[in-house]
């Protein structure tokens, strides 16, 4: 287990989840600030941060505050733009003193209905996500103690924190409210959600045909890229190198199998959600499905499902135009979400 992990299974006590028998309890209020798409599941919250607005009000404030960093120039929001689906437009987002991040920002899309966190799937919640940027040094370059030692100091942080959680501000309450504001940023009003929902004009003629190869036995997309999420969470490896420079999941398993396998992303909003890959080296969705039209470059963990398709221009430009079907506009202009 990598050193990051263990600091955050410190720094935040583990959870039990509402269970599905128990989701009532869970549902959102006519007023809440959780709007659920059509068709989507109430998503499981921990039995100690079940959702209110209280809650959501302060994780809200926290994400967009530059307070989280060590020398207060960067908040959660700097890396993950609302606009753009909570991601970012450059390969790798600097951190504190314009340090270059790591690997490119993911989307947040959805991370409610995540099995699991970060690109080796090491951490378990969402709650213990939060504090995996604060401790990065390239990131946050800080700890929650002095995130909320900073708080204590600010009345309408106490006030809040209070309301929220009937506590001081305390590493428990930064962590838990803003994992429940990022469990409301949930995506699934797309036209491509549309024409599933039975709306036969949704999509063109240009991205029914995309849509078709996508879901195809031949092309093979939906392989990784299925269900309501249009990801697997799997962790594979597609051949973007023979020799990686960032080992993936290895870090955290240390077993061969899993070099530069990295957990299988979703594909909404994806359109918005430009450089891709780990590395953000791919610049637009032409390039992607260039890679994958190509077969990868037979790395020796590759995934058997990654070969070469030889697409057409014409099959090229099917799957690029179903691809931008998967932005839901509402979601990336929705108010609640801008600061």
């Amino acid at each position: 287990m990598t050193k990051r992990i263990l600091i955050a299974s410190a720094l935040v006590a583990s959870v039990m989840s509402c269970h599905k028998s128990d989701n009532q309890s869970c549902l959102p209020q006519e007023n809440s600030k959780l709007h659920i798409p059509a068709g989507f599941p109430v998503p499981e919250f921990p039995a100690d941060n079940e959702f209110t607005n209280a809650r959501w009000e302060l994780g809200k404030k926290l994400f967009f505050d530059p307070v989280m960093s060590r020398d207060e120039s960067i908040s959660c929001a700097s890396c993950h733009k609302p606009a753009l689906a909570f991601s970012d437009d450059v390969a790798l987002s600097p951190g504190v003193d314009n340090l270059p991040g790591t690997r490119n920002s993911p989307t947040l899309t959805n991370v409610a209905y995540q099995p699991y966190y970060t690109t080796e799937g090491g951490i378990p919640t969402l709650e213990m996500q939060v504090a995996v940027p604060v401790q990065e040094h390239n990131e946050f370059d800080f700890n929650m103690v002095a995130i909320a030692d900073r708080l204590l100091l600010d009345e309408e942080y106490v006030d809040m924190s209070f309301e929220a959680y009937n506590e001081e501000p305390s590493p428990f309450v930064i962590t838990r409210a803003l994992a429940c504001f990022e469990r409301s940023m949930i995506s699934g009003e797309s036209r491509a959600d549309s024409f599933d929902n039975g709306n036969s004009s949704a999509l063109s003629d240009l991205e029914l045909e995309g849509r078709e190869l996508f879901f195809s036995e031949e092309i093979g997309c939906s392989n990784c890229h299925g269900g309501m999420n249009y990801t697997s969470y799997e962790f594979e490896n597609n051949g973007l190198y023979e020799v990686y420079a960032d080992s993936g999941r290895y870090r955290l398993t240390l077993l061969e199998e899993d070099i530069a396998r990295f957990k299988v992303p979703t594909l909404r909003n994806i359109e918005v959600t430009a450089p891709y890959m780990h590395d953000g080296s791919l610049s637009t969705l032409v390039d992607v499905v260039d890679h994958y039209s190509a077969g990868g470059s037979g790395h020796f963990n590759q995934s058997p499902i990654i070969t070469e398709l030889d697409l057409s221009i014409q099959e090229k430009s099917a799957l690029v135009a179903f691809l931008k079907a998967l932005t839901d506009s509402n979601f990336i202009s929705d108010e609640r979400f801008h600061n």
